[in-house]
C-alpha cells in the first residue's frame, strides 16, 4: 500500500492492521516530524520495521519513482491541491483490482455546493468528476465524515 500524507501515523496504523502480515506500507510526507511521530507510533504498536517504508519528500517527487502496477491500495491525502497529480500517479501504481482511496472527497461538505468556488473545493470537485468519467476505474463515494472516494482499478 501507498499512503500520501503520513500525518502522525493514525491512518497508517489502521492500514497496517488491515494488511496481511507480510504487507508493506509505503508512506510519504513532506514533514519529517510527522514521519518521526509515525515511526514512534509504529514502534509502540509493535509493527516490525520491515513492514513500513517512510519516505520524506513531496509526493509529486516521490510517486514517479514508485513501481507501476505494484500496489493494492493507494490512499490519497495531504495537500488537496496536489490531488489531481496524486490520483493520476495512484492509478498508475495500482494493479488491476487495486483500490484508490481519496480522503476528504466532500471537503467539509463544500463539494456539493455549486456556489463554493474556492480553489481547494474546485480541485476536489474536479477530481471526483474526473474519476466518474475515467474508464480505468469503478468509483464509489462514501459520504461518511469528510467523504471517502473509492475507485477500483479495472
Amino acid at each position: 500500500m501507498v499512503e500520501i500524507g503520513t500525518g502522525t501515523g493514525v491512518a497508517s496504523l489502521w492500514l497496517l492492521r488491515g494488511m496481511p502480515a507480510d504487507g508493506v506500507l509505503t508512506t510519504i510526507d513532506v514533514e519529517v516530524e510527522h514521519q518521526r511521530a509515525a515511526k514512534e507510533a509504529f514502534a509502540e504498536e509493535g509493527v516490525a520495521p520491515t513492514r513500513t517504508r517512510t519516505i520524506p519528500g513531496r509526493a509529486s517527487d516521490v510517486l514517479p519513482r514508485l513501481t507501476d502496477g505494484a500496489y493494492d491500495l493507494v490512499l490519497v491525502g495531504g495537500d488537496e491541491l496536489g490531488y489531481p497529480e496524486y490520483v493520476e500517479q495512484g492509478l498508475r501504481l495500482l494493479r488491476p483490482g487495486g483500490v484508490l482511496a481519496v480522503d476528504g472527497a466532500l471537503h467539509q461538505d463544500r463539494v456539493a455546493d455549486p456556489a463554493r468556488r474556492d480553489e481547494v473545493t474546485t480541485v476536489v470537485r474536479e477530481v471526483g468528476r474526473a474519476l466518474r468519467r475515467d474508464e480505468r476505474v469503478l468509483p464509489a463515494l462514501l459520504p461518511s465524515g469528510d467523504g471517502l472516494l473509492l475507485a477500483v482499478r479495472r
